[in-house]
């Protein structure tokens, strides 16, 4: 071998080496990437589960047992996962994530159509599975996705959480008003009853005229009060929502002795 065609073959080594370490480095940056986007997407996903908790809580949801796939984040929280390499097939492969499948189970029934078949000198016909190649970072994008997904859904059920029971698109102030203008004709409508019997000789005039100008207007008022407390309040508030209580007192003594008047206007209308 002439000095010349060893000097072609050290050149040649020393390039392959250089393109060796620089293949090591650019493999172990990726590696770098992976294990900060899968601790950060374990990050994420422990607060998404820590925030559904509160939610199921706060809406009065029985919470799954810690076996079960949809267990609470707090239940049997892995540990931060590590990125797969590129044979460790996907998300199952990897350490954290026992448990976890990356693909769903074919059916024992359909088992001998989704395998191919490898023949054997040992046996004919025996079942081989395809291996197949997963991306990491392709995992990890659709594993962000899912999470990005996760993050809507929870937005609105957040804003379906804020909406109280009892006409959820009214204003407060409109169901306020609503509440206690109904408590108010509900007592209207016992005022009338009170009438008719004091009118048969039940009720004196003393007892009818306490429960039209004190008694049934409080009973209403209270009424109102109590449904906005139980059914317009929201699974999720800051604080504690308005009740108008001085709008609600002014309706219903308002409208439960107007409601006396309008019977005594009809009568006298009728007569």
């Amino acid at each position: 071998m002439s000095f010349e065609e060893y000097a072609a073959l050290a050149r040649q080594l020393a390039e392959q080496h250089r393109a060796g370490e620089q293949h090591v480095a650019a493999e172990s940056e990726r590696r770098r990437d992976l294990h900060a986007a899968t601790d950060s997407l374990h990050q994420r996903l422990t607060a998404q589960g820590h925030r559904l908790d509160q939610l199921g809580r706060a809406i009065g949801i029985d919470q799954p047992p810690p076996g079960s796939p949809y267990a609470p984040a707090g239940a049997a929280v892995p540990g931060p996962p590590t990125a797969p390499g590129p044979g460790d097939g996907g998300p199952a492969g990897a350490p954290g994530w026992a448990g976890i499948e990356a693909y769903p189970q074919v059916a024992a029934g359909e088992a001998r159509l989704a395998l191919p078949t490898a023949v054997s000198p040992a046996g004919a016909g025996v079942p081989a599975q395809r291996a197949v190649a997963v991306d990491p970072a392709v995992e990890l994008e659709l594993a962000r996705r899912m999470a990005d997904e996760a993050d809507r859904h929870g937005h609105q059920a957040e804003l379906l959480a804020q909406r109280p029971l009892l006409l959820p698109t009214w204003s407060p102030l409109a169901r306020a008003v609503a509440v206690y203008a109904g408590c108010g004709a509900a007592g209207g409508v016992l005022v009338l009853t009170l009438v008719l019997a004091s009118g048969v000789g039940l009720v004196d005039g003393f007892t009818l005229g306490a429960w039209i100008c004190a008694g049934l207007p409080a009973v209403a008022f209270f009424g109102g009060y109590l449904v906005l407390g139980r059914w317009g309040r929201p699974a999720i508030v800051a604080g504690t929502p308005p009740r108008y209580l001085p709008l609600g007192f002014l309706i219903c003594f308002l409208l439960v002795p107007m409601a006396y008047c309008a019977y005594l206007l009809l009568v006298r209308g009728l007569r």
